[in-house]
This record gives C-alpha cells, sequence and structure tokens, in this order.
C-alpha cells in the first residue's frame, strides 16, 4: 500500500517508542521548546513499561553476568520453570549473545558496566519526582527500600561479589535480622532468617500510570502522539522519514526508544546489534488479603514481589524464546508457589499473568545517544531490567544531545558501536 506524507511541516524530533524511556525523551523534549512526535503501535506504556516490579532504584549497579555466574547455570537450565530458560528453537540463534553475555562478565569488565549503570540510575526518585511535578500521579511513586530475602543467616553475606560492589560505590545498605525483617513485612514468612536491605529506593504503585501520566503531561506541551506500527525508516538529505503502515512522518531528528523492535529498524543501514528479547512474566493477585511494604527479592528463587495499586504483583525469570514466540503462562503460575512461600497467608484466587519483551544487550548497558554514521538519528533502547529506573536521566541525555547541551555522563559506554 502507497503511504501518503503528513501535510504538517517536519517536527523537530520524531520519536519511535511510547514506552517509559520514548515518554520520558518526549516530555524533555517538549520542555526544551521543541515540536515531537511519539510513534508506537500501542498507547504510552502498555508494553514492557506496564508489567515491571516497581523497582526504581538510584543504585543499581550490578550487571546481569559477574564472575562464577556460570556456576548456578546448570541448575537453572535443567528446570523448565526455574529463573532462566531457554527455548529449543532459540538455542542456536541465542548463542551468539551468550558468548558475549560471560565474556562481558569477566572481572576486567563488570566494574566499568557498574560505573555506567549506576551514571543512568542515581537520582532516579528525585528525576521522577521532578517529571511529575503537578501530577496527581505523583502520589504513585513511594518512598521504599529494597529487601533481599535469605532463609539461612549465613547467605545474607555482604562479601558476596554484587554486594562488594555496591558497597564500593557507597550504596547505603545493612544487614538486618529475623526479627527487624517482621517489623518492617509482618506478612512475610517467618522461613526468611535474614535480610539485606538498600535504603533510598522508591517503587511505584502502578508504572504503567506513572509512564501515561508523564506521557500526559507531554500532550499539555504539545506532544502529538500517534497509534501506528513503524515499518521503516529512511534519511532525507539532514532528516528522517518514519514509514508506517499508510502514513509517513517527518522530522528534523529521529530517536529509536522502541525496545525489542529498535534493532530491526537499524538492519538496512547495515547495524547488526545483539539485543535479544529477554521475556519476564508476572503474576497479579487481585484481593491479596496481605500488604506489602516494600519492594521484597527472593534471592533463592530470583523474583521481586510489590504491592501494586491492584493487588500483589510478582515478577522476575528470564525466558530466550525470541521476540514472537508465544508466552509460556505456566512461567507466571509458577511464581504461585513463589508467592506461597513468601507470604503463606496470601489469596492468590484471583491471579493474572503476563508476559513482557525486556529489550537486553550483553553487556546489561542501552544505547544512548547519537548513532554513528547516521547523522541526525539517536538510540534511547536496550535498557533491560533497569529501564524504569534509567528512563529520567535517558530522557535528559537525549534532549542534552538534541539541542546540543553538554551531556554529563560519559557517553562511551552506551555506544551503538561497541559492539562492532
Amino acid at each position: 500500500m502507497k503511504t501518503k506524507t503528513s501535510d504538517q511541516k517536519p517536527f523537530d524530533v520524531a520519536v519511535i517508542g511510547a514506552g517509559i524511556i520514548g515518554v520520558s525523551c518526549a516530555l524533555q523534549l517538549s520542555e526544551r521548546g521543541l515540536s515531537v512526535i511519539v510513534i508506537d503501535r500501542y498507547p504510552p506504556c502498555e508494553g514492557a513499561s506496564f508489567g515491571n516490579a516497581g523497582v526504581i532504584s538510584p543504585w543499581s549497579c550490578v550487571p546481569q553476568s559477574v564472575p562464577g555466574l556460570w556456576r548456578k547455570l546448570p541448575k537453572w537450565f535443567f528446570d523448565p520453570l526455574g529463573p532462566i530458560v531457554i527455548r529449543k528453537r532459540h538455542i542456536l540463534p541465542f548463542l551468539p549473545w551468550a558468548i558475549r553475555f560471560f565474556a562481558a562478565g569477566k572481572a576486567n569488565k563488570v566494574e566499568s558496566i557498574g560505573d555506567a549503570m549506576i551514571a543512568l540510575s542515581s537520582q532516579s526518585p528525585s528525576n521522577y519526582r521532578a517529571l511529575l511535578a503537578g501530577e496527581p500521579e505523583i502520589e504513585l511513586l513511594k518512598d521504599s527500600s529494597y529487601i533481599f530475602a535469605y532463609k539461612h543467616p549465613k547467605q545474607a553475606n555482604l562479601d558476596h561479589f554484587g554486594w562488594q560492589m555496591r558497597q564500593k560505590r557507597n550504596v547505603p545498605l545493612n544487614v538486618i535480622s529475623a526479627g527487624e525483617l517482621q517489623e518492617r513485612e509482618p506478612d512475610i514468612s517467618k522461613a526468611y532468617q535474614a535480610a539485606i536491605i538498600i535504603h533510598g529506593q522508591a517503587r511505584a504503585l502502578n508504572p504503567s500510570a506513572i509512564g501515561k501520566a508523564i506521557a500526559k503531561k507531554a500532550r499539555t506541551l504539545g506532544v502529538h502522539f500517534v497509534l501506528a506500527e513503524t515499518k521503516a525508516i529512511t534519511q532525507r538529505e539532514q532528516s528522517w522519514t518514519v514509514h508506517c503502515q499508510d502514513q509517513q512522518y517527518l522530522a528534523n531528528k529521529t530517536v529509536l526508544a522502541a525496545g525489542v523492535w529498535s534493532a530491526s529498524l537499524l538492519r538496512p543501514f547495515g547495524i547488526y546489534l545483539p539485543l535479544e528479547a529477554e521475556r519476564g512474566y508476572h503474576l497479579l493477585c487481585e484481593d491479596p488479603g496481605i500488604h506489602i511494604n516494600n519492594s521484597i527479592m527472593d534471592v533463592e528463587r530470583m523474583c521481586v514481589a510489590s504491592q501494586m495499586v491492584s493487588g500483589v504483583r510478582i515478577a522476575g525469570t528470564a525466558e530466550f524464546a525470541g521476540i514472537e514466540a508465544a508466552p509460556d503462562n505456566r512461567r507466571a503460575f509458577a511464581f504461585e508457589k513463589s508467592l506461597k512461600t513468601m507470604f503463606p497467608s496470601i489469596n492468590t484466587g484471583k491471579a493474572k499473568p503476563w508476559m513482557g519483551r525486556r529489550p537486553t544487550f550483553p553487556d546489561s548497558l542501552p544505547c544512548i545517544g547519537a548513532i554513528e554514521g547516521l547523522h541526525n538519528l539517536y538510540a534511547a533502547f536496550g535498557h533491560s531490567h533497569y529501564g524504569l529506573s534509567q528512563a529520567p536521566k535517558t530522557g535528559q541525555i537525549i534532549a542534552d544531545c538534541i539541542t546540543n547541551k553538554q551531556v554529563d555522563v560519559d557517553l562511551t559506554p552506551y555506544k551503538t558501536d561497541r559492539f562492532t
């Protein structure tokens, strides 16, 4: 079908993708006085941004691949409902990514990756409050701690590698006893005998609603939102054309914030990025009959339980199956056992599953900034588990790049050409 070009004059910026990264970029660009269009086939924050655990951490600094991780993998891989699974049909396509993943976890690499992670997450709670200023949805952002719960006191050991990385970066944390854990979380099982608690966090009571509030604020500043699937992008001298099903949109500059779908838009330009759809699941229990005061990770099962407006949500795990494979909701309902273990009195009678696609690079870092060799095209994708925490800073960086303002973060770790 022949597409027609929008009659409007070119926008200053087109943002492809209306997840939490895209709407954060759009708002901060519009606050700089730029005309912005956001293009996505779904309404704002209804993809991967919808179903996360709601953790907003200014202290995210431990990548997924760390030294010694390989020792745990055999046990996980042989459990079809375990923390990590690779579908058989996806094993061969997945191998090159896996090789890069383990290479990124070497001791001589993880420290610089940790620094790059925390540079994006730092001050995320206050950054969200700035984005949400004047909006009633600011009440959906609550100060919180992040509790890592252990069944055996000896497991709560700050000498472990990840905790050492956090302590090097002055993350405020300490070990608490079973008694203090019960005081903080009265509904948690007494089987948990110790915990490590990270202070100074926040949590989202409805991550999607927070993203939609940012989009609403952007609309009041004139940002134009279009429901359409981007089929391709093409360069026109110094500007860009975004090709949708039956419409084209012109923009002087374009930001790719389409999550896991961003990589396919770059392939026609000879850019091939190792971006995987790391599929995560959640189970939402309505009318749970319990209350959670903080974000709580069951370290043994690698899942996080959080209180939402709509109930208790437990999220986590990683499934590698490609972008289009159908969800395996058994992985979501497997959380029911974890919830019962963590909170024996929880009501799981009204449980709803969900699956989303985290855009994940092997080194746990996103691509942010100008894309090498493609003038006026910018990357803002690949944030993996950390998009909710890193979205405000990513939006600021993109706005700084596009308005030629000095960026206060070294963008080298986030370059798209770091994989070549």
